[in-house]
C-alpha cells in the first residue's frame, strides 16, 4: 500500500534528509553534539523538547498531508500510522511548533476515538497534563483542534450504533476526555482564563459544550485584514452530558466574574460564554446577564455615581459591557439607561473608549421606546460628537432612526445645521457632498461667506468611510428628497467619481436602488455618457449591475445602446467583459426583438415578486 510505503520512507529517511542549522529551533551547535540529548531544551527552562529526528519526521508528514490522498482507505492508514508514532510522546509533539502544526492538520482527518486517545495521553491519568499543554503557545492549538472534533459526535455515534449495535448513550472516548478537560478547567479556572493561550482553549471548549463552532483560528491567513465581523457559527448535536457540563462551567466562571473587569484576556472568555449561551441556551444567558450586571453595579464608586460609568471607560470591562448590551432584553436595557446612564450619554459618547458601548446601546434599543429618550439626549451633543470624530455614534444614531422609523426629520435637520447647510435654503442641495466628506460647508467649498451657491465649483472629493455609512443610513429614511435633489445636482463627472470610489459607490447604489422609478430615471439621465467608463471600473461595474437589476426595460435599452458602441473596449476589459455577458449585449446587437422580449419577461417577473414581498 502507498501509505505503508510512505510510512516506511518517513521512518527510514528521517535522519538522512539534509537540514539547515537551527531548522527546528534548537540551534546548529546542539545538533553537532549529537541528537541523543536533543530531548532536553537548553534555553527553555529545562523543559523536554522533541528531538531533531522526530521534528524532521513530522515536517515530512505535513508535506505528505499537503499532497492529498487517492481514497479514504489510504488516508485512514496513513493517519493510523502517524498516530502510532505520536503515541508515547503526544505532549512533546503538541508543544513543538512543527509537531503542533502537523497534529492540527491530522486530527480533523482522524476518527473521534483516535482523537480521544490523543487527548487521553495529553491529559494523563488524572487530566493534569491538560493544563500544561493548553497553556503552551503551540500545545493550546492542538487541544483546541482535538476538542473541535466533537462536532462529529452524532455522525460517529450513529455509525457505531448501526455497525456494532452499541447504545447511543454509551460515552465515547472523546466525549469522556472533553468532560475530563472541562473538569480540569473548572479546577484551575482563574489560571486558565487569565492565560493568553489557555483562554483561547477555554473559549473553544465553551463553543463545543454549547454545540456551535466557528471557523478554526488556524485558517486565518497571515497578513490578511482583520474584518470586524462576527464569525459564522455552525450548530451541531451534542451529548446530554455536555448540557449539564456547560451549566457547571458557567457557574465556575461566574465565581471568578471579578476577573472579567480587570483583565482583557479574561473578559474575552466571558464574552464568548455569553455569546454561545445566547445562541444555544437563552434562559441560561438571561440569568448570566442579570448576574454580571448585578456584579458590575454593586461595586463601590463615588457617592451618587454609578460604577458603570467607570467600567464603561475601561478597555477590558467596556468590551464585556458591549456584549452584555448587545444580548440584553428590553427590561435590562431600560434599567441600564434609567438607573445608570441617564444624563451621561453625551459625556460617554465623547470618551475614546466609552463611545463604543454607547453605539451598541443605541443599536440595541432601536426596537424599544427607550430609544426615543436616548435620541433626545444624544442629539443635544451632536456637534460636539462630530467635533470629537466619534462618527460611529452618529452613524449608529442614523441607522437606529431608520430601523425604528422615529425621529428621522429631527436628525436630518440637526445634521443640516451641524454641516452649516441649513440656512440659506439654497445650501440644501449641497448636503450630499458634505455628508459624504464629513466637512462643513465653509471648509468643503473654501468659503467664508454665506453668499452665493458655490457647490458646482468644487469637484466631488474627500469621500470617507463614515460619511458613506451615514448617507447609506439616511437613504433608508422615509423622506429622502433632500439627498436625491443633491445627487441630481452633481455633474456627470462627479457621478462617475462617486461610482468608482470604494466608499462612494455604496452611496450611489443605495440612493438609486431606493429611488422611485421616476427619480431613478432622472439620475440615469445624468449618468448618460458615463456607462462605458463605469463598466470598465472595478467598483463602477458593480454599481452599473445594481442599476441594471432595478431598471425598467426602456432604461436598460438606453444603457445597452450606449455600451454596444464600445464593443471592442468592453470585451477586452477585465471588468467590463462580465458586464457585456450579464447584459446579453451580443444578443442585443443581433437579435434585438428577442432580447427585448426576454427583458420584458424579467421585468414583469421582478415586479410580481416585489408585489408579493411587499
Amino acid at each position: 500500500m502507498l501509505a505503508k510505503t510512505e510510512e516506511r520512507k518517513l521512518q527510514k529517511g528521517g535522519g538522512k534528509k539534509r537540514r539547515h542549522p537551527g531548522e527546528d529551533g534548537e540551534g546548529g551547535e546542539r545538533k553537532r553534539r549529537g541528537g541523543e540529548d536533543g530531548e532536553k531544551g537548553q534555553g527553555d527552562g529545562g523543559r523536554k523538547r522533541l528531538d531533531a529526528l522526530s521534528v524532521g519526521y513530522f515536517r515530512r508528514v505535513g508535506e505528505r498531508l499537503s499532497e492529498g490522498f487517492e481514497d479514504n482507505e489510504e488516508r485512514e492508514m496513513f493517519v493510523e500510522n502517524v498516530l502510532i508514532e505520536v503515541k508515547g510522546k503526544a505532549a512533546l509533539v503538541a508543544m513543538d511548533q512543527t509537531g503542533s502544526i502537523t497534529l492540527q492538520r491530522l486530527l480533523p482527518l482522524s476518527s473521534p476515538d483516535q482523537v480521544g486517545e490523543v487527548m487521553a495521553e495529553l491529559g494523563g491519568e488524572s487530566g493534569s497534563g491538560f493544563k500544561t499543554v493548553s497553556c503552551d503557545r503551540c500545545g493550546g492549538h492542538v487541544v483546541e483542534s482535538a476538542v473541535r472534533q466533537m462536532s462529529k459526535w452524532m455522525e460517529s455515534s450513529q455509525k457505531s450504533a448501526t455497525t456494532e449495535e452499541e447504545e447511543e448513550e454509551s460515552c465515547g472516548v472523546l466525549e469522556a476526555q472533553v468532560l475530563s478537560f472541562s473538569q480540569v478547567v473548572r479546577d484551575n479556572c482563574a489560571e486558565f482564563v487569565k492565560h493568553v493561550h489557555g483562554s483561547h482553549v477555554v473559549r473553544t471548549l465553551l463553543h463545543v459544550l454549547a454545540g456551535c463552532l466557528g471557523p478554526p483560528r488556524t485558517e486565518s491567513r497571515p497578513g490578511a485584514k482583520e474584518r470586524n465581523i462576527a464569525p459564522q457559527l455552525t450548530d451541531f448535536e451534542i451529548p446530554t452530558s455536555f448540557w449539564y457540563e456547560l451549566k457547571s462551567l458557567t457557574e465556575t466562571l461566574m465565581d471568578n466574574v471579578n476577573l472579567s473587569v480587570t483583565d482583557a484576556v479574561s473578559s474575552a472568555v466571558f464574552q464568548t460564554m455569553l455569546t454561545v449561551c445566547h445562541r444555544k441556551r437563552p434562559k441560561l444567558c438571561k440569568q448570566l446577564l442579570k448576574r454580571i450586571m448585578e456584579y458590575l453595579t454593586s461595586r463601590s464608586a463615588a457617592p451618587g455615581v454609578s460604577p458603570l460609568l467607570v467600567f464603561l471607560k475601561d478597555q477590558a470591562s467596556s468590551r464585556l459591557i458591549e456584549t452584555v448590551i448587545q444580548l440584553s432584553h428590553k427590561s435590562l436595557l431600560r434599567d441600564l439607561y434609567k438607573n445608570h446612564l441617564k444624563g451621561h450619554l453625551v459625556d460617554l459618547a465623547l470618551h475614546p473608549i466609552a463611545n463604543f458601548p454607547i453605539q451598541r446601546l443605541t443599536a440595541a434599543s432601536a426596537k424599544y421606546k427607550v430609544f426615543l429618550r436616548l435620541f433626545d439626549e444624544l442629539i443635544q451633543g451632536l456637534e460636539a460628537i462630530l467635533a470629537a470624530g466619534h462618527m460611529g455614534v452618529i452613524v449608529q444614531l442614523a441607522e437606529s432612526c431608520a430601523e425604528s422609523e422615529e425621529k428621522q426629520e429631527e436628525l436630518m435637520q440637526c445634521l443640516l445645521r451641524a454641516f452649516h447647510c441649513a440656512e440659506p435654503g439654497s445650501r440644501h442641495v449641497s448636503c450630499l457632498p458634505l455628508f459624504m466628506s464629513l466637512l462643513a460647508y465653509e471648509v468643503y467649498y473654501h468659503s467664508d461667506t454665506a453668499e452665493g451657491n458655490t457647490q458646482t465649483e468644487v469637484p466631488l472629493s474627500s469621500i470617507c468611510y463614515h460619511g458613506s455609512r451615514l448617507v447609506q443610513a439616511l437613504a433608508r429614511f422615509k423622506e429622502r428628497s433632500l439627498l436625491l435633489s443633491s445627487l441630481r445636482t452633481l455633474t456627470p463627472a462627479d457621478l462617475l467619481t462617486l461610482a468608482s470610489d470604494p466608499a462612494g459607490s455604496h452611496v450611489l447604489q443605495a440612493l438609486i436602488t431606493t429611488s422611485s422609478d421616476k427619480g431613478r430615471g432622472k439620475i440615469l439621465k445624468r449618468l448618460e455618457g458615463q456607462y462605458v467608463q463605469m463598466a470598465c471600473s472595478r467598483l463602477g461595474s458593480r454599481v452599473l449591475e445594481a442599476i441594471w437589476n432595478g431598471a425598467s426595460v426602456n432604461h436598460r435599452q438606453s444603457i445597452a445602446q450606449e455600451l454596444v458602441g464600445s464593443e471592442s473596449q468592453l470585451r477586452s476589459d477585465q471588468f467590463a467583459r462580465h458586464v457585456w455577458a450579464k447584459f446579453a449585449l451580443s444578443h442585443f446587437m443581433h437579435r434585438r426583438a428577442h432580447w427585448q422580449e426576454i427583458q420584458t419577461g424579467e421585468s414583469k417577473k421582478r415586479k410580481l415578486f416585489s408585489d408579493i414581498l411587499e
